[in-house]
């Protein structure tokens, strides 16, 4: 069962009301018709941003030809599409403002779209943004102690000089929420094991190639060169004997021959242009050439510049934009035909509510559903009933998000039980049974809270707010 304020469906017990946004007044001047934008094919809902560019210098007015395009100002980085302006999806809350006890947070959506407005008559590119408090842990660090030194480990080698290490522990006193030691828990100190070490060997760098051992390729032998180097960098230790080098004393390899002349690749004509791929709004062109007059050759260079370039062809013909069905409007008085007056009692009533199809222009289709919505209904408005208070809701949103000072707000509500009238009636024997719903709000009657009969309120401040800042300005 749900019980409706006139206009607006309300279930019972009457739910908190969510507090007011407030629209921080970052609006981006809108495009009109004949500013130069750069024009593209798709707007991505996702990610807010504009992708298949068409090309720049087109008027608002041409690019919009198509509402699914979308288009971008010079030195921008907004992306605004050409539908009707509609609001975006919230954004991710940001972190919170601190890492240890209670801070706050701010997420953002902004009103997309050209030719319109969004809700509450907003102009495209305004931010509205909502701030709520947030702890990421209940405590903040408090750093430790360490212990003395333990022993020193042995020594790192077995021979010459090494070094040793010794180790302590953060538990004098063991650190709290996420804190640490300042230094280190581990220290070195150089040894010695008073022991020789064997010398291993190790080639000395290569020697210079060869001549080669033929003047040309392609005869009963490949000519090659060779080249040699000596395991002296240093000699291997006799005493204590050390390893000798590993891997051979000589190698070779096959000598290069003369590499014939390149010849460096010239580009081909353009291709003819092909016709406009769109019969509405804007499209591309494309033109395409080939290197191959002459090809390059030989390791010549290939053509410098594009192989393909693109152009806007305009068929200045305005492509369809189907209809959206607009929000439903307000529900109309519970009454019924030939009574004065069915408050109050269980005497079911009817209602209507009406929406209307908007947007559809230049043939395009007609909003599917319908128009008008009707239903069955109990007219409980003003009716009064002995209520109680209800339990404290939850903390709302920080308001205002972005000015100094904001606070949350929660609520304690008089209500009152729904009466137990019938869920259903039967209007035409064999159609079955119709839903019938509460509409209207109660005057519930409940005794004094401190000095309120209706609403209680409790506030507190949200600590830590950071600062309401455009993302498209930190990118710029």
């Amino acid at each position: 069962m749900r019980a409706e304020l006139p206009g607006a469906v309300l279930s019972m017990p009457a739910p908190v009301q969510a507090p007011q946004l407030l629209l921080l007044l970052f609006t981006l001047l809108p495009a009109t018709g004949s500013d130069p934008v750069f024009c593209f094919t798709q707007y991505e809902e996702a990610s807010g941003k504009c992708t298949g560019l068409l090309g720049g210098g087109v008027s608002v007015k041409d690019c919009c030809l198509n509402p699914t395009f979308a288009f971008q100002k010079p030195g921008s980085n907004l992306c605004q599409a050409c539908r009707l302006p509609q609001w975006s999806s919230w954004s991710a809350w940001a972190p919170c403002s601190v890492t240890c006890t209670q801070g706050s947070q701010l997420r953002h959506r902004r009103c997309i779209g050209w030719g319109g407005q969004c809700s509450e008559k907003v102009e495209p590119g305004t931010l509205e943004w909502q701030l709520q408090a947030c702890e990421n842990q209940p405590c903040c660090p408090e750093m430790g102690g360490w212990s003395s030194w333990g022993p020193w480990m042995p020594c790192s080698v077995t021979c010459s000089k090494g070094t040793r290490t010794r180790q302590r522990t953060c538990d004098h006193p063991t650190p709290k929420c996420g804190g640490h030691c300042p230094g280190k828990s581990q220290e070195s100190e150089p040894c010695d094991t008073e022991q020789v070490c064997p010398i291993h060997g190790a080639w000395a760098a290569w020697g210079p190639w060869g001549p080669c051992s033929g003047s040309c390729h392609g005869g009963p032998r490949q000519p090659v060169q060779r080249r040699s180097r000596t395991c002296s960098a240093p000699e291997p230790s006799k005493e204590p004997p050390g390893k000798p080098c590993p891997g051979p004393e000589n190698e070779q390899q096959a000598c290069p021959g003369l590499p014939p002349c390149p010849v460096a690749g010239g580009w081909g004509p353009w291709s003819p242009v092909s016709p406009c791929p769109v019969t509405c709004g804007l499209g591309q062109i494309l033109e395409k050439r080939t290197c191959d007059h002459p090809e390059p050759q030989h390791g010549g260079p290939f053509c410098a510049g594009d192989a393909v370039r693109t152009l806007i062809c305009n068929t200045a013909e305005p492509c369809p934009v189907n209809g959206e069905w607009g929000p439903w409007g307000q529900w109309s008085t519970c009454t019924r035909r030939n009574i004065k007056t069915i408050s109050c009692e269980a005497i079911p009533g009817q209602q209507t509510r009406s929406r209307s199809c908007k947007g559809r222009k230049f043939d395009g289709q007609r909003c599917v559903g319908e128009q008008q919505d009707i239903r069955h209904c109990y007219n409980i408005q003003r009716c009064p009933w002995k209520g109680s208070w209800s339990e404290w809701s939850t903390w709302g949103l920080c308001m205002p998000p972005c000015k100094p000072n904001p606070v949350q707000t929660r609520q304690r509500l008089c209500t009152a039980p729904l009466p137990k009238f019938p869920p259903t009636i039967t209007v035409v024997e064999g159609q079955g049974e119709k839903n019938v719903t509460f509409w209207g709000r109660p005057s519930t009657l409940c005794e004094a809270l401190q000095g309120q009969r209706a609403l209680v309120e409790e506030k507190r401040p949200c600590l830590h707010v950071p600062e309401c800042i455009d993302p498209e300005d930190e990118t710029l």
